[in-house]
């Protein structure tokens, strides 16, 4: 993970940014596939968007080589 690179944001800016739904972020978190910088007390999470990205492009990349 990155230390303190990039601001953390809410699950609702993440989605906007990587064109998916909220509910989709929320999902991939709850299954492990990306891992949230920090979740509140209240249960929200906090992301790092350059995290997400690399974390995703692991996911494809592991993905494509499962498909190989």
């Amino acid at each position: 993970m990155t230390e303190d690179a990039s601001p953390l944001i809410s699950s609702t800016e993440l989605a906007k940014k990587l064109g998916l739904a909220r509910r989709t972020i929320s999902h991939y978190a709850k299954e492990g596939l990306i891992t949230p910088a920090l979740v509140t007390p209240g249960g929200q999470y906090r992301w790092r968007y350059e995290d997400v990205v690399a974390e995703m492009r692991e996911l494809a990349k592991a993905r494509r080589q499962e498909r190989d």
